[in-house]
């Protein structure tokens, strides 16, 4: 969506948010009836704070989702990406990347200090928030100990939409210096797509055969689709 098409729209009035009504002012909402019944460019006012001559903050902020298409891609974009956005600087535009992350890592915080990855669901608890919102791929691998319990993890490439290079000498050389007793695969599809492609498929091959000569085991490739996930086990195409 074109930016000035987005700040053109008629339905915005240059109306004060102290001129509003005390249930209709985003603070005073969340104060009298809780956060959940606010809207996503209410919460977002609250956030920015303040507005521009032209717009107030709930108009700056209704603008900011209309031209990302929503909360759902507005996560996705980096500070650089946001502050874009007529009444958006740099630091509101720093404000909102901080809160998007926070919620990410709370998503991670509920999982405990101790993390065991004994199921796919468990992987994609961990990794969902980190890769879900990507708009490129990246691959990681998760370090584990002879109880399953993750030692640690490593981005090993970042790629494009549709793609990234990775190499297994590079994968086996972190899991060689991270002392992993096995590991586990992981990487993002873009797209929300979640078929296991042939380049997946080959490049998984390739990996395990790789982990034989170490001793090391895969124990499975989890590819993250957005909320969505697929796994080489659960499919059994880990032999």
């Amino acid at each position: 969506m074109d930016i000035n098409e987005t700040f053109s729209h008629e339905d915005f009035y240059n109306r004060t948010v102290k001129e509003m009504l005390p249930d209709e002012q985003p603070r005073e909402k969340l104060m009298n009836y809780g956060a959940s019944a606010l809207s996503d460019a209410e919460l977002l006012a609250i956030l920015l704070r303040t507005g521009t001559k032209k717009l107030n903050v709930l108009e700056t902020s209704k603008a900011l989702l209309n031209h990302f298409g929503g909360l759902h891609q507005l996560v996705k974009r980096e500070w650089k990406e946001i502050r874009i956005i007529p009444g958006i600087a740099s630091v509101k535009a720093v404000t909102l990347e901080a809160a998007f992350e926070l919620a990410r890592r709370i998503q991670v915080a509920g999982l405990g200090e101790e993390i065991q990855f004994t199921s796919p669901d468990q992987v994609a608890s961990f990794f969902g928030p980190k890769l879900r919102h990507l708009n490129h791929e990246e691959f990681y691998i998760a370090f584990l100990n002879n109880k399953k319990v993750m030692t640690g993890f490593h981005k090993i490439s970042s790629g494009s939409s549709n793609a990234t290079i990775v190499e297994p000498g590079e994968v086996f050389r972190q899991a060689v210096i991270n002392k992993a007793n096995s590991i586990v695969l992981i990487h993002n599809h873009p797209s929300g797509i979640t078929k296991i492609s042939a380049a997946d498929k080959n490049l998984t091959t390739r990996i395990v055969e790789s982990g034989k000569l170490l001793g090391i085991g895969v124990d499975d490739h989890v590819i993250i689709a957005g909320y969505e996930y697929v796994s080489f086990r659960d499919e059994e195409l880990l032999k």
